[in-house]
């Protein structure tokens, strides 16, 4: 489904969730009300590709989060495709990503269910294909916002790249159910931003400071700090 302009692709979904079968996409040419981790506000003009892809998995909450992984890794393989340079696309902890350095795209998950399961999943994606938010409006030690168009002259119209995005996520999926984790791993720490580099990692409670390690079998970010491993489930990540 793609709209001409909705609040957010990730509202709109969940607003459909009980109507249609998933997996299903929903794309918009323009958000009124994009946003990003923590509520952040993502700017949305057009030409910019924002879509949601809704699914219904089956498994705990803490296995459903590992989704963001499957949807990088995607994205990583949508851009590769169309850029031909992967060596120029890497995946941020925890669901970035970035060409030559820059923040290209991000994730969003964001799930409804009750006693304790998942009713539903919404995968939001954001990717600068056309343009990029100025790199004044993000906060002080965030990474600067990059378009595809401005580092590469491409210029892909969204539902083009919705066209590559769309069967590699269906199959980051399936190898996801089918064998586990840990495929997905392997291949997200491939393609990693800053593997082996320092970088601190801000909670809300704390900021840890340390040599990014890998990434855990719950999908965990491990840091080696002056006193030993630290495995971090979410936070901000800056290098």
């Amino acid at each position: 489904m793609i709209l001409p302009t909705v609040d957010s692709t990730n509202a709109e979904a969940a607003r459909r969730a009980d109507r249609i079968a998933a997996p299903f996409w929903v794309m918009a040419r323009e958000q009124t009300g994009g946003r990003g981790r923590r509520g952040r506000p993502w700017v949305s003009p057009p030409g910019n590709l924002y879509a949601t892809c809704l699914m219904r998995p089956t498994e705990a909450a803490d296995v459903v989060a590992l989704r963001s992984f499957a949807a990088a890794l995607a994205l990583h393989d949508a851009c590769a495709a169309l850029t031909g340079r992967p060596e120029a696309l890497t995946l941020k902890w925890p669901n970035d990503v970035l060409l030559n350095g820059g923040k290209l795209a991000g994730i969003l998950l964001e799930a409804q269910g009750s006693g304790g399961a998942v009713g539903h999943l919404a995968i939001g994606i954001g990717v600068n294909l056309a343009s990029a938010p100025p790199a004044g409006s993000v906060e002080p030690g965030a990474l600067r916002p990059v378009s595809l168009h401005g580092e590469t002259g491409l210029t892909v119209p969204p539902e083009d790249f919705l066209d590559l995005l769309a069967p590699a996520l269906a199959r980051w999926e399936s190898a996801l159910v089918a064998q586990g984790f840990a495929p997905l791993r392997a291949a997200w720490l491939a393609r990693a931003a800053r593997l082996g580099q320092e970088m601190r990692a801000r909670t809300g409670q704390a900021e840890h400071h340390g040599i990014f390690e890998t990434v855990d079998a719950s999908g965990a970010l491990v840091l080696r700090t002056g006193t030993g491993p630290v495995a971090i489930p979410a936070a901000e990540v800056f290098f």
